[in-house]
């Protein structure tokens, strides 16, 4: 499984890639195991301030639908076009094409009290 290390994660299974005040988010490839086959992405937070830990979306699984929940506090800017009718790239590229949506950070340095990739990998045993 992979965890690339400039990545941060959380424990709900979330990752953020920062670049300055703006970040990335998607779910971790663990997640994407666990939940199976990804058939839909609900976003409907776009434009609108989401608090750390609160919801910003669903993922439907083949098996489940899960909360996707904000890892920092932050103002969704986009959604990935590219889910629209392709959800399949979270299936194939969770840290890549598959990426969910993009948030302008309210306090950047709420980035430290995040997993590091082998605090992560601890929590979920791998």
């Amino acid at each position: 499984m992979n965890f690339p290390a400039e990545l941060k994660y959380t424990k709900d299974h979330e990752w953020i890639r920062v670049e300055g005040s703006e970040a990335t988010v998607g779910i971790t490839e663990f997640a994407q195991r666990e939940l199976g086959d990804i058939v839909y992405i609900d976003v409907t937070t776009v434009g609108k301030a989401v608090a750390k830990e609160e919801v910003f979306g669903t993922v439907e699984a083949v098996k489940t639908v899960s909360d996707l929940f904000m890892p920092v506090n932050g103002t969704v800017t986009e959604l990935n076009a590219k889910l629209d009718g392709q959800p399949e790239l979270v299936n194939t590229d969770p840290y890549g094409d598959g990426w969910m949506v993009k948030i302008s950070l309210s306090d950047v340095s709420e980035i430290d009290g995040l997993l590091s990739a082998e605090d992560y990998q601890a929590i979920i045993g791998a």
